[in-house]
């Protein structure tokens, strides 16, 4: 498996110029980007055939399923164009999320609304936007792989609800963006579904997840969101080696990409640069994990 990370945290510093970002990935030895929705497609096509890096995926996770029809419909076409750019470039993934019927209006992202409506009840209306969204990626030998996030609109965030997912958009060509933080703060089992989706994982988030006992005791899984908080790979409850190891069992292969949305090692953009350096130091102590000198 080989390290990489996404672009956000950079992007979230000002930094969106792919030329800067290549420069200064490669000079510490980080060989696959994820490329987040803000980075400017200028340059891409370059980069990508200069060949000194590899860009492993484009994102573009938003709630398709918006009430405001003009922001869906804006949506789409980001989400369409990602997806004929990767198929021109040879890019293999776009990560997306699934979006979601009845979560926050307009287009609030980190809602409770997300979490407190029905993912179930959206299942008709993902099933019917993506149908065309697959064939698309299926012409441009792209896969799609949904992040299993809570926080954006979007019904991907399950091993129940992936499968009834997949049942759905039964295509070689949909999978997952597997990241395992988002699975420990709701208490699910962030290994199992490496078994049980194993071929379906796509693309990996390398991100943790802090959990404060004493503060969940005093209010609940309710209340707020206080009582955890993401952290770098090693800093929360993931056993990492497990992890790896499981992801080995299942064949995959592909890269592990940091998603750096630590509060302790943010800020500014030397701390957060410095917090992406210390996710790959981690993680390339990990059997299994492609160290890159």
């Amino acid at each position: 498996m080989k390290l990489g990370y996404l672009t956000n945290s950079i992007v979230h510093h000002g930094i969106t110029d792919i030329n800067k970002i290549v420069e200064w990935s490669l000079q510490q030895g980080i060989g696959h980007l994820e490329i987040g929705p803000n980075i400017p497609f200028d340059h891409l096509e370059r980069v990508v055939t200069d060949g000194n890096i590899n860009i492993a995926a484009l994102t573009y996770c938003r709630n398709f399923l918006s009430e405001d029809a003009e922001i869906a419909a804006g949506h789409r076409k980001e989400l369409m164009t990602r997806i004929k750019k990767a198929g021109e470039l040879g890019i293999p993934t776009v990560v997306t999320s699934t979006g979601i019927s009845d979560s926050a209006k307009g287009d609030r992202y980190d809602s409770y609304d997300a979490i407190r409506s029905k993912p179930e009840n959206s299942l008709d209306r993902v099933e019917a936007f993506f149908e065309e969204i697959v064939e698309l990626a299926e012409r441009e030998n792209v896969k799609i792989a949904f992040e299993n996030c809570p926080l954006m609109g979007n019904i991907a965030i399950s091993p129940e609800l992936m499968s009834q997912l997949f049942k759905r958009l039964d295509s070689p060509y949909v999978g997952l963006a597997y990241d395992p933080s988002h699975l420990i703060w709701q208490f699910i089992d962030p290994y199992l579904p490496i078994k049980v989706f194993g071929s379906k994982i796509f693309h990996v988030h390398a991100k943790d997840t802090e959990i404060d006992a004493d503060r969940l005791k005093r209010v609940g899984f309710l209340t707020d969101f206080s009582w955890w908080r993401y952290r770098l790979p090693g800093l929360g409850e993931l056993d990492w080696n497990r992890f790896i190891s499981e992801l080995q069992d299942v064949g995959y292969d592909g890269v592990i990409s940091i998603e750096h949305e630590d509060p302790i090692w943010g800020g500014d953009l030397k701390k957060t640069q410095e917090g992406i350096l210390m996710a790959k130091r981690f993680l390339e102590q990990i059997p299994g994990v492609v160290k890159v000198k």
